[in-house]
């Protein structure tokens, strides 16, 4: 199978970890990318130099013992200031950096930043001439199709980013407009992929391996970017890894497994961020974990009140020893 590369990093699995904030934390991208997730790209640093120095901001470049690549996403709307940031990024590690124009996010869009951007054409050309000027490093971008679905755009857009020296495009099949609703459309990720050479990577509800074989074979992207199908299902990588090779599945994770990983997980965020706020970001992950599983929402009710990690650890580890008893006396 032919590996995608950008610049000089050669990306070993057609399978990569969308930027989520709040999300994509060190120890989340640590996980996916052992798990078979060819790129992990961070949470979205701000242009704001003002804000560098925060926790918040210190912790989303935090980069120690990632696998490479090491990709960092800014988000901003001034070609001086994202170009700042992206020198001021690459200087403390970041290997890859990534342009985020593809968040539809009323905050981000309203400062005319994220897929705001995408309305004004000229402006994103002085954005990433501004940003590949900066660095030595390769920069890539996230964009979606357009702004709504009268004015998709996204076509020209890929054009005037290859012309700007962009390594690789990423693109989210909705528009600004569509938000997370409703399904992503294909047809405009293919057109974008014939029209340029650079790689194109394909986002977009993309839970299973089946979908990831089909939107690859439809768009002819070289890669799928898999965001919100990730949560609490880190596994998607190795499956989707294991689906295009042999076209048969792999066994899902037994509930050992899914114990064993979450813990450790858990762990890493408690380490990463200290017991009072690693406790609370571990909550969503938790609960996203445990989702599916019996008696769930019962336990999704105890944890996001545990106020520990010792507590928080101990109720994990029970909730799914349980699980595990009861599936052994079923058998």
């Amino acid at each position: 199978m032919e590996q995608m590369r950008i610049g000089p990093y050669s990306i070993t699995s057609k399978a990569i970890l969308a930027p989520m904030a709040g999300i994509t934390d060190r120890p989340f991208r640590q996980l996916c990318k052992r798990l078979g997730a060819g790129m992990a790209v961070s949470e979205m640093v701000t242009a704001n130099s003002l804000l560098w120095g925060s926790q918040k901001t210190l912790n989303r470049t935090n980069h120690l013992g990632e696998q490479e690549p090491r990709v960092v996403q800014i988000a901003g709307s001034d070609p001086r200031l994202l170009a700042e940031a992206a020198r001021y990024n690459a200087d403390r590690g970041a290997q890859i950096i990534d342009i985020n124009m593809g968040c539809p996010a009323k905050k981000v869009c309203n400062v005319m930043a994220g897929s705001a951007l995408l309305r004004d054409e000229r402006l994103v050309g002085r954005i990433l001439e501004a940003v590949v000027g900066a660095v030595t490093v390769p920069v890539t971008l996230k964009i979606r199709t357009g702004w709504d679905s009268d004015s998709r755009n996204g076509v020209r857009i890929a054009r005037i980013a290859e012309a700007a020296g962009i390594q690789s495009l990423a693109v989210h099949g909705r528009t600004r407009a569509c938000g997370y609703k409703g399904h992503a459309e294909y047809d405009t990720i293919r057109a974008i992929k014939e029209t340029v050479s650079i790689p194109v990577i394909a986002n977009g509800d993309i839970t299973t391996p089946e979908k990831a074989r089909f939107v690859l074979e439809y768009t002819g992207a070289d890669a799928v970017m898999i965001g919100r199908g990730a949560q609490g299902n880190p596994w998607i990588f190795r499956e989707i890894n294991h689906y295009l090779a042999t076209g048969t599945h792999l066994a899902r994770p037994s509930l050992g497994e899914i114990r064993d990983t979450l813990l450790e997980h858990i762990q890493a965020i408690h380490e990463f961020y200290g017991e009072y706020t690693g406790v609370r970001m571990a909550r969503k992950h938790i609960c996203w974990y445990s989702k599916s599983q019996p008696n769930g929402a019962a336990f999704r009710k105890e944890i996001n009140q545990l106020e520990t990690s010792t507590q928080q650890l101990a109720a994990t580890r029970d909730f799914f020893d349980r699980l595990i008893t009861r599936e052994e006396l079923a058998a």
